[in-house]
């Protein structure tokens, strides 16, 4: 008879035979047709799976389109984005990473390029649209090489060498700035927030930022410098008034009033006492029941209540102080004993605001009025007072002597207005305190990426072997800064790159760069266009680094299963079965 498996040549036992040896011949043949022709399904079906070149080209396509989206927010002439979030509100900025922080994506490697602008915003907070600029170009010209068939691991050690010579040769370069000299430092900050919506404004955020830095810098016992601008330099954003109103203040402002009318609404040279602890009668943790027999105990109760009170309002009026600030709240009993004393009393206070105020006059935050001495109270500040502006109150403690703290008061038209103004504030504050810390500068307005461009270009004849293509890749990319300065402000982009590069090539080039208001070439330094070292370093790091990672990605798994991709998330997925891996799984 004609047996399964009797065209592969194989000789089967008679039928009554063994029937389980049978079964068994009849698996093995069954599995070698399968290996033959059939498929084995390792990863679950719905995984989608980019391996190879098409991996490598559609990481590179994405990092190409996140580069795309804020490369016209580059330079003075730049161009706004405004951006609708789910809620329904506006934010319009060409702040790079204000702009990616609001776009949605889903493609992996574009989420790692967005990624990248928020690392350089917390570690320098400038350059955010130049870093994803620069990233995006260096895997634009990743493209042909791969083309070639350079290995990927090739590129990358020809872009690690690049990245050494660039840092060397922007070390050279570099020109050194002296913190003492205002001016200089105000040039500084200048350059780099004239590509911002306050340009306009002329000197008011960059001597706002250099004020605002100078005020929280503390310079440790071993001399290194600590400014924290984050949590000592409190910007207010009020609608309305002046633009001229804008100030730092010598200590600082909170929106609160005093509790009570007939508290003083204003005391010279106050003596403060900050509390972190309630002044009203504690309640039961869990729920009381007290069962009174007597008329006169209830009396007792009330009485031992006010007793407890008029102890802690004893403990703070013995330090003798003119006004208690407490982050608790403040019994109309705690009111009355203190009103007796004269003393102002604010309450309810954020904890940020009340480690501000600590800073400013002196003070420090007692956790239990038992424990106040003379030693907590603060008499660094010179003046409290309420003031009204527009429908609320503030409160301003002013007047410090050496405040290590402050806060900013910014006045404008609308909220909008408002909101892109504290972020080319944030942008200023970070280029006074990387001056301040690392004092070295770099001609700006595309001169240093032209400079860097040159002299790789002449390293890269020395580079044996393919890993030249890739050196050269980096000097060619690096154009990209100063080709989108000119292409944004409407220049002859061809004409303009061409006569800088003329430039860079004859030593003593090195300033040369692009005027970003009229599209020219123009000495960088005698405009005053200057760029924090601190700044160029990290946004070349870091653009280099994250092509270099991007470029090394030969394999895309993406394993959500497709009930999560139709239903939100919906359900979630029965354990052991369509299980995702990495963020989606942790939720």
């Amino acid at each position: 008879p004609s047996y399964p498996g009797s065209s592969l040549g194989l000789k089967f036992p008679h039928p009554t035979e063994s029937k389980e040896l049978r079964a068994r011949t009849e698996t093995s043949i069954a599995a070698m047709m399968m290996g033959g022709g059939g498929q084995t399904y390792v990863l679950n079906r719905n995984t989608k799976r980019e391996q190879g070149r098409k991996a490598q080209l559609t990481n590179i396509q994405a990092g190409k389109t996140v580069a795309s989206i804020v490369r016209t927010t580059l330079g003075p002439r730049a161009m706004l984005k405004m951006l609708l979030d789910p809620m329904g509100g506006i934010v319009m900025t060409n702040d790079g990473n204000a702009i990616l922080r609001e776009v949605d994506v889903t493609h992996p490697a574009a989420k790692n390029m967005i990624e990248l602008s928020r690392a350089q915003d917390e570690e320098v907070g400038d350059g955010t649209t130049s870093v994803i600029i620069l990233a995006g170009e260096f895997l634009g010209v990743a493209e042909p090489l791969l083309a070639k068939n350079l290995h990927p691991t090739v590129i990358v050690s020809g872009y690690m060498q690049a990245l050494d010579d660039a840092l060397e040769i922007m070390k050279t370069i570099a020109v050194p700035i002296d913190t003492n000299d205002p001016e200089a430092v105000r040039e500084v900050v200048r350059g780099a927030i004239d590509t911002k919506f306050v340009s306009r404004y002329g000197n008011l955020i960059s001597d706002l930022a250099i004020k605002a830095t100078k005020m929280v810098c503390i310079t440790k016992p071993d001399g290194k410098k600590e400014i924290d601008l984050k949590r000592y330099a409190k910007v207010e954003k009020l609608s309305g008034g002046e633009l001229s109103d804008c100030v730092v203040l010598d200590g600082v402002m909170f929106n609160k009033d005093i509790t009570h009318p007939r508290m003083r609404r204003m005391i010279k040279n106050p003596r403060v006492v900050l509390l972190d602890c309630p002044l009203e009668y504690k309640k039961g943790e869990s729920q009381t029941n007290v069962e009174i027999t007597k008329e006169a105990d209830w009396e007792k109760l009330l009485q031992q209540e006010e007793d407890e009170m008029k102890k802690v309002c004893d403990d703070i009026i013995k330090v003798r102080p003119d006004l208690v600030i407490t982050e608790k709240g403040v019994s109309d009993l705690a009111q009355h004993f203190l009103l007796k004393a004269n003393i102002s009393v604010v309450r309810r206070i954020r904890k940020t605001d009340n480690n501000r105020i600590a800073r400013v006059t002196g003070a420090s935050i007692c956790n239990r009025t038992e424990e106040l001495t003379e030693a907590s109270v603060g008499s660094k500040c010179g003046l409290f007072q309420i003031k009204k502006i527009g429908d609320e109150y503030f409160a301003f403690m002013t007047e410090c002597e050496d405040p290590k703290a402050c806060t900013v008061i910014l006045r404008g038209a609308s909220r909008d207005v408002l909101n892109e103004m504290e972020r080319n504030l944030q942008d200023a504050f970070c280029v006074a305190r990387n001056i301040i810390l690392e004092p070295r500068m770099l001609p700006g307005g595309g001169a240093s990426e032209m400079e860097l461009a040159a002299r790789l270009k002449e390293k890269a004849k020395a580079i044996p072997g393919t890993r030249q293509f890739a050196y050269r890749a980096i000097a060619d990319a690096l154009e990209v800064i100063p080709r989108s300065l000119a292409h944004n402000c409407g220049a002859d982009v061809v004409r303009v790159m061409t006569d800088l590069r003329a430039r860079h090539a004859v030593p003593g080039g090195e300033k040369m760069g692009i005027d970003g208001n009229k599209g020219t070439v123009a000495d960088t330094k005698a405009l005053g266009i200057m760029d924090t070292f601190a700044v160029k370093q990290q946004t070349l790091r870091t653009s280099i680094e994250a092509a270099a990672m991007l470029l090394r990605i030969d394999d895309i798994i993406s394993g959500i299963s497709q009930k999560k991709r139709g239903g939100g998330g919906g359900g979630g997925a029965q354990p052991g079965e369509d299980e995702t891996f990495g963020d989606a799984r942790d939720g």
